[in-house]
């Protein structure tokens, strides 16, 4: 396992330097020049200063030129400056990506908690009132575009009825409160954006996990443990359960991608101070280093995310032995 664990995290290096380029140069590709982002329309700002400009931060050479620029920074670790601010971007994704972690970690606990005991007892009681109604939902929650859902949540729970904030955080008088009262307004805060984040996952972990379980339901060995007069809480959770997990791991591991991408979208509508978020504002301003070092550490969560799956799938089933990794 530990030299399976190994290979996967070198392989991990040359799909990020390849999905780097990619992004890199769809980057320079689109409409747009970051000096004028900078500058503006300011009519106090000379063409010499825009040169100038240019010329600081290699923008004059050839696209490839500066990949390489950018890539023999990268191995060192240093992801540059922002063209904003002239700030680290080390330090600004930094200062984001607890925000954003604590997002995603959030929806995939929500998901793993509601979709896999619905999915479950879905299964178990198949073709009832309640599986009829899990499936309608499922299907409409695959149907529901999740940033009109958003919109309707902010809508509903944040104006009409007051229940949540609809955006950041925490409020303004948080620092003054104790830790309790702050951590509820983390909650509160956190109630929106995690619901719509994971809604699409709901979905889809309890129509896999309920197909899982059904599969496995229908084998000779539960069959047999039901022939033997084994209870049926017994047959379900503990010979049944630990088998219909193992697609389910692989598909909670393909979740995180979507989450990631979706923060981007998320974080903009719910004005959550999270890396999507800096993400999206440093597109809109042509922030060539501050976009390739959140597509970067984006990308690697991604691999990682599935990489984790992977082990846990090893781990659920012993009898799996991963690339000839060992035990």
């Amino acid at each position: 396992m530990l030299k399976y664990i190994y290979k996967r995290l070198l392989l991990m290096l040359p799909m990020l330097l390849g999905i780097s380029l990619i992004l890199f140069v769809v980057m320079h590709l689109a409409p747009g020049d970051p000096s004028s982002v900078r500058f503006g329309l300011n009519p106090e700002i000379s063409g010499t200063a825009r040169e100038n400009f240019n010329k600081m931060y290699a923008l004059d050479r050839p696209v490839i030129y500066q990949y390489f620029l950018w890539m023999k920074r990268f191995l060192m670790l240093d992801f540059g400056k922002s063209f904003i601010d002239d700030s680290p971007v080390i330090s600004k994704i930094l200062w984001r990506l607890p925000a954003t972690l604590l997002l995603e970690i959030s929806s995939l606990f929500l998901i793993f908690v509601i979709a896999l005991p619905l999915g479950v007892y879905s299964a178990v009681k198949r073709g009832s009132m309640f599986d009829r109604i899990m499936t309608v939902m499922v299907f409409a929650g695959y149907a529901v575009p999740t940033f009109w859902l958003a919109l309707l949540l902010i809508y509903f729970f944040g104006f009409k009825l007051g229940w949540c904030p609809i955006s950041g955080l925490d409020t303004w008088y948080s620092e003054y409160l104790g830790g309790f009262d702050r951590f509820r307004e983390v909650l509160r805060h956190l109630a929106l954006p995690v619901f719509t984040t994971a809604f699409t996952g709901l979905a889809a972990i309890s129509r896999y996990s309920r197909s899982s379980m059904i599969d496995t339901l229908n084998q000779t060995y539960i069959l047999t443990a039901r022939a033997k007069g084994l209870k049926e809480t017994r047959v379900i959770f503990v010979h049944a359960l630990g088998n219909a997990l193992l697609p389910i791991v692989t598909i909670m591991g393909l979740t995180l991608p979507g989450l990631i991408s979706g923060s981007f979208i998320f974080e903009t509508i719910f004005a959550w101070p999270g890396m999507g978020r800096l993400g999206y504002e440093a597109i809109m301003n042509y922030d060539y280093p501050v976009v390739m070092g959140v597509g970067v550490i984006s990308t690697f969560l991604t691999l990682f995310g599935i990489l984790l799956s992977d082990i846990a799938y090893a781990v659920i089933d012993p009898r799996i032995r991963v690339g000839g990794g060992g035990k």
